[in-house]
């Protein structure tokens, strides 16, 4: 069957835009309300860091042009096939988290527009549950209807959001930014817990990386798609907390679990809010088509090499890897139904602070990646201090926020993590066997 490239320079930034700006924009307000106008500074932080992240991926797209599985392909040219296949890992985890995550937040958004998802679990969790499977069949189509619905649905979540943010701050209330800490934590402590959350919505940098195969001309496609689609993110991001967090008062605020469309009520009338909220549905719904995607892409990669069981490289009459787009919707929903005990709000967090330490760990072995394939002389065209810089800032940033997730949430990004090893050895006895 003849592979296609599908996917363009404008559909792969809408790719990563979209994959990043979706629940984050719209869930973050309310869980930094907690920490006050100090968090704005997180955001910066967690924005600089992505920048570099985004720069990182960049350069290995163009030493590696056309190379498919992003992270985990650019960890095994680096550092070798164990430390490739525990990125794949964590980063795999990351995406099904991830999706879960995304599910819960649309039903929050969903909730105002018909109040009766939210006065019982079963109504809430079966929502998610059919938006996922939904979604899941959708991306067993071809690539190049993903890809569009990617671009529209990327260019309906802009035009509102950015309505309401630069409308917003004509209305801010600075009382609501004092005092600057109210989180009860030690600045440095609250900034680091604040990057780490926020870094959540980041997520998806490398969404262009991943199905580099499907793109046409990767070299340059990827690396425009991956740098440009993150700082259009962070722009979105800054300006929308600042401009949320002063309309709304903090404590109202941290319980709102559609916190963009508490905002639109105040600024226009109750009757926004129900056009905020079917914005948000489908800004989220869009991020979640894409991450659908990616969470087909990079395991086929992986099982190209043998490191993941061969069900995942099995491709439909599509060409999309439907049986493990499939395994991984199965597990997101499980996470799902595990956590619906909590708020709306709190099973969100959850979820975002186990995603984002999950993925973290492959960003780590991809900054120590590109430092060795610089070091081998796999490029020519990298300055010494420039590629020096570049590694040393990306790794300080992302322990950091690896930190500022706290304890539980490392315990559990290690336990899913090291899931995995067992895998991995049956793997190798299998091919030794074979052999």
């Amino acid at each position: 069957m003849t592979e296609q490239k599908l996917l363009g320079k404008w559909t792969s930034t809408s790719l990563v835009v979209g994959n990043m700006v979706g629940a984050g924009v719209f869930m973050m307000p309310a869980l930094l309300a907690a920490f006050g106008g100090i968090s704005i500074i997180g955001w910066l932080v967690s924005s600089t860091g992505a920048i570099l992240i985004a720069i990182l991926f960049s350069r290995l797209s163009k030493m590696l042009p056309g190379i498919q599985g992003g992270p985990y392909a650019f960890t095994r040219k680096g550092m070798g096939e164990f430390p490739a296949f525990l990125v794949a890992w964590g980063y795999w985890v990351s995406v099904w988290t991830t999706n879960a995550a995304l599910a819960v937040a649309i039903v929050s958004y969903l909730n105002i527009l018909f109040p009766v998802i939210g006065t019982h679990f079963i109504y809430s969790s079966g929502t998610a549950l059919l938006i996922i499977w939904g979604l899941t069949w959708f991306n067993t189509l071809k690539v190049e209807k993903v890809g569009k619905m990617s671009l529209i649905t990327t260019v309906l979540k802009l035009a509102p959001i950015l309505i309401i943010c630069i409308w917003g701050l004509f209305f801010i209330d600075f009382s609501y930014f004092v005092p600057f800490n109210i989180s009860g934590e030690s600045n440095w402590m609250a900034i680091g817990a604040v990057t780490t959350l926020t870094f959540f919505s980041f997520l998806g940098i490398e969404s262009a990386t991943i199905p580099a195969e499907k793109v046409e001309n990767p070299e340059k496609t990827v690396s425009f798609a991956t740098k440009y689609g993150t700082l259009i993110a962070a722009g979105v991001y800054i300006l929308s907390s600042v401009s949320i967090m002063g309309i709304i008062p903090p404590i109202e605020l941290a319980d709102s679990s559609a916190p963009f469309a508490d905002a639109a009520e105040i600024l226009w009338g109750s009757n926004a809010q129900y056009f905020v909220a079917i914005a948000a549905s489908i800004s989220i719904f869009g991020a979640l088509n894409g991450w659908i995607l990616i969470q087909g892409q990079m395991p086929e990669a992986i099982s190209r090499d043998k490191l993941f069981p061969g069900i995942f490289a099995k491709l439909n009459k599509n060409g999309a890897p439907a049986l493990g787009i499939i395994i991984s919707s199965f597990l997101a929903s499980i996470l799902i139904l595990m956590n619906y005990s909590g708020s709306l709000l709190e099973v969100f967090e959850f979820m975002v602070l186990v995603s984002t330490v999950s993925v973290l760990i492959p960003y780590i072995f991809c900054s120590i990646s590109y430092f060795i394939l610089v070091k081998l002389g796999k490029t020519t065209n990298e300055r010494n201090n420039y590629f020096i810089i570049l590694t040393v800032l990306t790794l300080i940033f992302s322990i950091y926020a690896l930190i500022g997730s706290g304890y539980k949430s490392v315990i559990w990004g290690l336990v899913f993590l090291l899931l995995g090893v067992p895998f991995y050895i049956l793997l190798k006895r299998k091919q030794t066997n074979d052999h």
